[in-house]
């Protein structure tokens, strides 16, 4: 029996010699935080209460880097108006480059949704720099006399000016891979365009035969549209750049020294590359969410243009027996369990879900952006989470679009050709020669008795050879000039 209590006694002081704490406390009272974690108490205490999505902070990389962005041109401000000390403002910077560089990031754990309008998702972000700061000026994580979360990392600073900032910077970080990928994808239709920019076919409207195009104008149309929605998103940054550090709580600028908020800008358009520039009016900055309701807005433009985009060719890729069939998509994978030989439109069907899944986040956008109250809102959180999950759901997408779908689309000229032959669409280029109702009753007379209309005008004497092929050539008919 003793020596059974010896060998416990033994197991248990071996245990517990590895499992090293350290004591922190807060507003609540104390709490053992992990040694080895660099977050702090109120950290400890947000992953308690908001274990919700799984979704953490460090799922975005990016969301990451614009909290140490943001924290170090607070403590460059800070240093430039005299009032942080040289060597707390050292550590705050080492540690901040440091995440800037990717590392630590394992550390920023708190829950994308929570209460508290991004409180714990600050004090996450202050608490890690601050212990990194520590340790990298030698000392030891938890000694806040020499660097302390509150006092340095958010010195004149509050999570209502921090946290969307942060987002902010993170969307401009989000925006630029985003439109690096759309821009690939409008050139692959641009490419597409120019490929088959001599294959004439009938143009649609409504779903029914309209007048001759050419496939490369067709293609050109989709890569100018989505030239248009990248624009767009590209001008909708603009509503970005605008951000509201120094105006603490609800814009007043209380705890903030006076020229503060102006270095702060300065800086942070210095980090980021991005013209970032103080609200005229804190206050109004502080309350409202217009920057994220406009960049989001712009997404959904974006996402509508290609979600139409994509029905289009799912519509001239139907097929191949009994649908109109003018292109060929690349065959991905078998398309049923039950029919064989079936291949369906996968990649168009699910950049329509990505663009669908885009367009519902706009409106959590909108919703949460009208419902805050007064000088805040606390329904940032899911602003961010909504408009993160957009972007990265387009970065992942395009790529995979483009390349195993757009990139390896052919076109079916044996149909196209002879939709042209058959259509009466092209009698609408005799409006100016014959007038509207005398084509009108030849487009009648060809669907009723199933000719073609070059067949009825010399049935009818109505053009020389000389006018039918002037004024009936398809070519011609692609373009006005």
């Amino acid at each position: 029996m003793k020596r059974i209590l010896f060998l416990a006694t033994i197991l248990f002081f071996g245990i517990s010699s590895f499992a090293q704490f350290r004591i922190e406390k807060d507003l609540l009272g104390e709490k053992q935080i992990p040694d080895k974690a660099y977050y702090g108490v109120q950290t400890a205490r947000a992953l308690e209460n908001f274990q919700i999505s799984g979704v953490e902070t460090n799922f975005y990389p990016d969301y990451v880097k614009a909290y140490a962005m943001v924290k170090l041109a607070a403590a460059r401000a800070n240093f430039e108006v005299g009032r942080m000390k040289k060597d707390r403002f050292d550590a705050i910077e080492k540690a901040c480059k440091a995440v800037m560089d990717g590392k630590y990031h394992d550390q920023f754990l708190t829950d994308l949704y929570q209460g508290g309008a991004g409180t714990s998702a600050n004090m996450n972000a202050n608490e890690v720099l601050a212990n990194i700061g520590l340790e990298l000026t030698g000392h030891k994580k938890g000694e806040y006399k020499y660097l302390e979360p509150h006092d340095d990392l958010n010195m004149g600073q509050s999570t209502n000016d921090v946290y969307p900032t942060a987002i902010h910077v993170a969307i401009l970080l989000h925006n630029d891979k985003v439109v690096k990928e759309a821009k690939a994808l409008a050139a692959a239709f641009h490419k597409k365009g120019d490929q088959y920019s001599k294959v004439l076919k009938m143009g649609r409207t409504e779903g029914q035969d309209a007048v001759p195009m050419t496939v490369g104008q067709e293609f050109h149309g989709f890569g100018h549209q989505l030239d248009a929605a990248i624009e767009a998103l590209v001008h909708s940054e603009s509503y970005l750049y605008e951000e509201n550090m120094g105006a603490t709580a609800i814009g007043t600028g209380i705890t903030a020294s006076p020229g503060y908020a102006e270095k702060c800008a300065v800086q942070l358009a210095k980090i980021t590359g991005k013209p970032m520039k103080l609200s005229s009016d804190l206050i109004a900055a502080t309350s409202s969410m217009q920057g994220f309701v406009m960049y989001s807005s712009a997404l959904k433009n974006f996402a509508v243009t290609l979600s139409k985009i994509s029905s289009d060719l799912i519509f001239l890729a139907s097929g191949p027996r009994t649908g109109i069939f003018e292109i060929n998509l690349p065959a991905l994978q078998p398309g049923s369990s039950i029919m064989p030989g079936k291949v369906n439109p996968v990649m168009l069907e699910l950049m329509n879900q990505i663009c669908y899944k885009i367009v519902g986040n706009d409106a959590t956008v909108t919703i949460a952006s009208r419902d805050g109250l007064l000088q805040l809102n606390a329904y940032e959180p899911v602003v961010a989470v909504a408009i993160f999950e957009s972007q990265a759901l387009l970065f992942k997408t395009m790529p995979l679009f483009r390349t195993n779908c757009i990139d390896g689309i052919t076109v079916n000229e044996a149909t196209l050709k002879r939709y042209m032959e058959r259509s009466v669409g092209t009698v609408t280029a005799l409006n100016p020669i014959l007038g509207y109702e005398k084509t009108t009753e030849l487009a009648k007379e060809a669907l009723e008795t199933n000719k073609g209309i070059l067949e009825l005008i010399r049935e009818k004497k109505l053009l020389t050879e000389e006018q039918i092929k002037d004024f009936m050539d398809p070519i011609k008919m692609t373009s006005p000039q």
